[in-house]
């Protein structure tokens, strides 16, 4: 069953789904859903949580074994599977299918992706998990809904904004939902429900240092290998999380190699920029990207980009800094050595 992320609250209430599918191209959606779901389930006693996330090698049977298996510390097991911006292949699609018919009422399955386009949707595994859950897609919010996503933001946070000071959040964010929560919930601490005008939104982005992720994604369209590790250790030195650095870039290596494979298929250039809602302030540094960087140099990045992700969450990166490092300077110009990580002991 289909149910969009504003609607899933509401969803939620009505009771838990052996399977949640949250797909989408707008990451601070599909991980606030997933939080959402994560949350009602420990509610109702799925209180272990086990996550995978599909690399080379991944072992599907440990998966069918997890979701089959009794939980040594709850009753209840919520398993989360981040496929990683890939499909889950033969021999995923028949576990997929597998776990439906094993229906474990003890275990929950959330399932996160990219974008769910109309094959994956139509694709046998999909169907068999979207009969028996519900999934969530997640849209880039773009005009009137994201309007409606930040008045949302704003109740739930009980902020009382002028309508100006949020036309000036948004233009100030384009788009990037993370940095508009964020700066939302700064507001939110400042000054609880009193009104907060233009000036008030406007003084807090003049302060705000987490504005500078900006800077490092405009240095890496550029090809500026200087300016992006200059902005990356103002970033560092203070203390931005370097989720919200891996998100940023992940958030234009995903656009551009969507954008590249777009062009090899024939499509305009300025029909993909309406697509994707693309303004005109960032269209000249997204073309001088897309002169830069082969489809091979963007599947190569969105690869470290998920080896990041899962070492960061396993917690058996170096230094997750000089590991952000890396994927800029690759961003930049051809690297030949690996992402710095170690095993765990």
């Amino acid at each position: 069953m289909r149910c969009y992320a504003n609607q899933l609250p509401n969803e939620l209430k009505k009771g838990m789904q052996p399977f949640y599918l949250v797909f989408g191209e707008e990451p601070f959606q599909v991980a606030q859903c997933a939080q959402q779901i994560r949350h009602t389930a420990k509610q109702q006693g799925f209180d272990e949580v086990i996550k995978f996330t599909l690399m080379p090698g991944f072992d599907w049977q440990e998966l069918i074994a997890q979701y089959q298996s009794m939980s040594l510390f709850s009753a209840r097991t919520l398993i989360e599977l981040d496929l990683n911006f890939q499909k889950p292949g033969t021999v995923g699609s028949q576990t997929f299918k597998q776990l439906v018919e094993l229906n474990n009422p003890d275990t929950l399955l959330i399932i996160t992706g990219a974008k769910a386009s109309q094959d994956i949707q139509r694709s046998a595994w999909f169907k068999a998990l979207d009969k028996f859950g519900i999934f969530v897609p997640c849209y880039p919010l773009t005009g009137n809904h994201l309007s409606r996503w930040l008045d949302e933001q704003c109740q739930r946070l009980q902020i009382n904004m002028q309508n100006d000071a949020k036309r000036t959040l948004i233009e100030a964010t384009e788009g990037n939902l993370l940095a508009c929560f964020q700066e939302l919930e700064k507001l939110s601490l400042l000054h609880g429900t009193a009104t907060i005008d233009q000036q008030q939104v406007l003084q807090g982005l003049l302060n705000q240092a987490k504005f500078d992720i900006f800077d490092l994604t405009d240095a890496l369209l550029q090809g500026n290998s200087r300016q992006a590790i200059k902005v990356l250790n103002k970033l560092a030195g203070d203390n931005t999380e370097a989720v919200s650095i891996l998100w940023a870039i992940t958030k234009e290596a995903n656009l551009l190699l969507t954008l590249q494979l777009g062009l090899q298929q024939g499509e305009p250039l300025a029909s993909l920029f309406k697509q994707k809602a693309i303004w005109k302030n960032q269209q000249g540094p997204i073309q001088q990207a897309l002169s830069r960087l082969s489809i091979a140099t963007l599947e190569q990045i969105t690869q470290l980009l998920a080896q990041f992700d899962a070492s960061y969450k396993q917690g058996n990166l170096v230094k997750p800094y000089q590991a952000l490092a890396h994927i800029c300077l690759v961003f930049c110009q051809p690297l030949a050595f690996p992402l710095p990580a170690h095993p765990l002991n």
